[in-house]
């Protein structure tokens, strides 16, 4: 799931600097002096941002696609301690 999070953080942020490139076209005359006096400010930000992003991503996924996962645990374990479960096999191994 954190690699799922780091992959769509990716594509998110790469996304976004494409727009934010397209955007500050003007500046770039003066690329050089920006990247020399700022550069380590805007890669602590970039660096900061995607961290962020990816546990926006994986909060978001953990919401949306483990809902439910305690009751549904729940209603397995009570299945197999009642004898009438998903497997036999299962039930043995409980039962031991």
């Amino acid at each position: 799931m954190i690699a799922n999070s780091i992959f769509a953080a990716s594509v998110i942020a790469i996304a976004l600097s494409l727009y934010v490139v397209g955007e500050l076209v003007f500046l770039a005359p003066y690329r050089d002096l920006i990247l020399h006096r700022y550069g380590s400010t805007i890669a602590w930000f970039v660096a900061l941002f995607f961290f962020n992003l990816c546990a926006v991503v994986l909060a978001v996924s953990r919401k949306l696609l483990l809902k439910d996962t305690g009751k549904k645990l729940a209603h397995v374990e009570k299945q197999l301690r009642t004898g009438s479960s998903i497997s036999d096999e299962l039930t043995k191994l409980i039962g031991e």
